[in-house]
């Protein structure tokens, strides 16, 4: 965690360098003078991106006055630092613990929607191994991220007693899993499942964190206090948009949508973006399985989240989880 927190102080003192001497005029969006807003994402594009694509693609960002363009993200792409420099205008916060961290340093960012009330994260065994449940993987060689170390892992170690002696460097490839049987990975449930099984010819045993009980958010609408304060109206209809953008991603219509995904992302394939939908359907990725409005957040589910990482050191219990995020624009 002492990484990223490094990074949110230095991401806290740009902010603090780049923020304007005086409250600019509030602009509302208009038809005969739109709004620019430049969106980045957190990775390249993908059907994950989906709701937002669907938008642009239907002009419900256009007919709130928004001119959107969405900066696609990468590897070395780091979207709090894209918001701090005034190179983007709306970020993509992947998880609650990158909004969380931000709390913590003060970086004045707050998540203003949630597109994803199921963070898709995974753990991935392989089949007819025993692993019938999470609480199978305890002794197994784990592949993760440095950044899921800070993240996710630390909830899986509060619940299920795994230790930090079964983590295994994840790079993002599969090969290092498929070559061991008692390896587990990490994924999302809308991408290396699926990859896996092409690739192997394996259907592998896929555990949601969210379904257990794992309390994050993914896919935050991020913004900076800056740019809060000077055109809410904006944000405001920039969360409409993208709520309906993704209802009718899921639900209607996609081609349009895909068809600018695979133009930022020529990579990503037509098999990809329609089992990638189907997942994020059928696990209810995005409204969740109470059915919240598209975008919700709640002030039980941060505190909920806060209170997990506070009882594992994370964060001090002092920390006002409020501080990460706002209602203000939350669907009701």
């Amino acid at each position: 965690m002492k990484i990223l927190r490094t990074l949110a102080f230095a991401v806290a003192a740009l902010l603090a360098a780049c923020s304007p001497g005086k409250k600019e005029e509030t602009a509302a969006p208009s038809a005969n003078a739109p709004v620019t807003i430049r969106f980045a994402t957190d990775w390249r594009a993908q059907a994950e991106h989906g709701g937002f694509y669907q938008a642009l693609a239907s002009g419900e960002y256009a007919k709130r006055g928004l001119k959107v363009e969405i900066v696609q993200g990468g590897p070395g792409v780091n979207v709090p630092q894209l918001l701090a420099a005034n190179a983007v205008d709306l970020g993509m916060g992947s998880n609650s613990f990158i909004v969380m961290n931000l709390a913590q340093e003060g970086v004045p960012v707050k998540a203003v929607a949630a597109f994803m009330q199921k963070d898709p994260q995974v753990l991935i065994a392989h089949p007819d191994t025993g692993a019938e449940k999470i609480a199978d993987l305890k002794g197994r060689p784990i592949l993760l991220s440095d950044a899921s170390v800070t993240a996710f892992w630390v909830w899986l170690k509060a619940k299920y007693g795994f230790t930090d002696d079964q983590v295994r460097k994840y790079n993002f490839n599969s090969a290092p899993f498929l070559a061991d049987k008692r390896a587990v990975q990490q994924g999302y449930v809308t991408s290396e499942p699926y990859t896996i099984e092409k690739m192997a010819g394996l259907k592998p045993s896929v555990f949601l964190l969210a379904d257990e009980g794992y309390p994050g958010y993914a896919t935050m609408v991020l913004a900076t206090d800056a740019v809060i304060a000077k055109n809410p109206a904006a944000v405001k209809a920039f969360v409409e948009a993208s709520a309906l953008g993704w209802r009718d991603y899921l639900a209607g219509d996609p081609k349009a949508a895909d068809a600018l995904i695979r133009k930022d992302n020529p990579e990503m394939t037509d098999d990809v973006l329609a089992q990638a939908r189907e997942k994020l359907r059928s696990y209810k990725i995005i409204e969740g399985s109470e059915g919240a409005p598209i975008g919700a957040m709640t002030d039980a589910r941060w505190t909920a989240f806060a209170d997990m990482a506070k009882a594992q050191g994370v964060y001090p219990k002092t920390l006002d989880a409020a501080k990460a995020y706002t209602l203000a624009f939350s669907p009701k």
